[in-house]
């Protein structure tokens, strides 16, 4: 069950945590530009803008290792996602030089045999205990209450272009955002719209929002050089068509790519944008 109020202008989300809340006041390349803003702790290392993989959380002297899946990203507009694996959770994110606040938090109340309640309790105390310090030291962060209490995260690493599922959220009509299409009964109901790059094969296969695709894709010094695709020929209702059209319009010409740990953006020549995300 999924808790209703959220903050809209403001939030940060986290997989993690059944009621964490009442519990814890109880007890163009592959490679990201690190250049581009944000702001930073102390060494002078970014801290929003960045995928942070949680590797532990130590409260009064006990340390929890933190599920594979476990993760954090804080916006520079005060916005962060992520997830322990389990649960996820949002709150707004205050980041004032070396410290950093998170409040206003709300959690899910899912329960995962794979995710120990110990550390989705003791992450969520600490996360929202008050001020956190922050010690940055280029790939690794650590956040410490005033108590002592820590929470340790390492730079998650950027998802390889190739062999990784791309979930693609499609291009929406001349001045909408992008969505994604599909798992809601309309189109793929296995997955949506996704793609795949081949090395070996230099091709990318997948689904669009109504037929599955093949085509030619030739990587070269940030660029993709894509063929014409080959479809099937299903016919499905006309939102999913008009969707597919405008994803169809990324083949048979280059396109410019980056990877930032996890997204992957594609910009057409004609500056029509795609974004991706890796599935796990």
């Amino acid at each position: 069950m999924y808790r209703q109020k959220r903050q809209r202008s403001k939030t940060l989300t986290v997989a993690a945590v059944a009621a964490l809340v009442p519990l814890a006041a109880a007890c163009g390349s592959e490679k990201a530009n690190d250049s581009d803003g944000g702001s930073v702790g102390a060494g002078g290392q970014r801290i929003t803008g960045v995928q942070w993989s949680i590797d532990s959380v130590t409260v009064d002297g006990t340390t929890h290792q933190a599920p594979d899946a476990a993760q954090v990203r804080i916006d520079d507009a005060g916005e962060a996602a992520g997830s322990t694996g389990c649960n996820s959770f949002s709150a707004r994110a205050d980041v004032d030089g070396e410290r950093v606040r998170l409040s206003d938090a709300m959690f899910t109340e899912k329960a995962c045999d794979k995710t120990p309640v110990d550390f989705e309790k003791s992450l969520g105390r600490t996360l929202t205990t008050g001020s956190l310090t922050t010690e940055n030291d280029g790939d690794r962060l650590t956040l410490t209450t005033d108590a002592g209490d820590t929470v340790r995260l390492s730079k998650a690493q950027d998802a390889s272009l190739y062999g990784t599922k791309w979930a693609v959220d499609v291009p929406g009509p001349e001045g909408q955002e992008s969505h994604p299409v599909g798992k809601d009964g309309k189109g793929d109901e296995k997955g949506g719209a996704h793609l795949t790059f081949d090395r070996d094969a230099k091709t990318v296969s997948g689904r669009l929002p109504c037929n599955r695709v093949n085509a030619s894709a030739t990587v070269s010094d940030g660029s993709i050089t894509l063929g014409a695709p080959s479809t099937t020929r299903m016919m499905c209702e006309g939102s999913l068509m008009d969707a597919e059209k405008r994803l169809l319009g990324l083949f048979d010409g280059k396109v410019d790519y980056r990877i930032d740990q996890g997204t992957l953006t594609l910009t057409s020549e004609d500056g029509t944008t795609v974004r991706a995300v890796a599935e796990k």
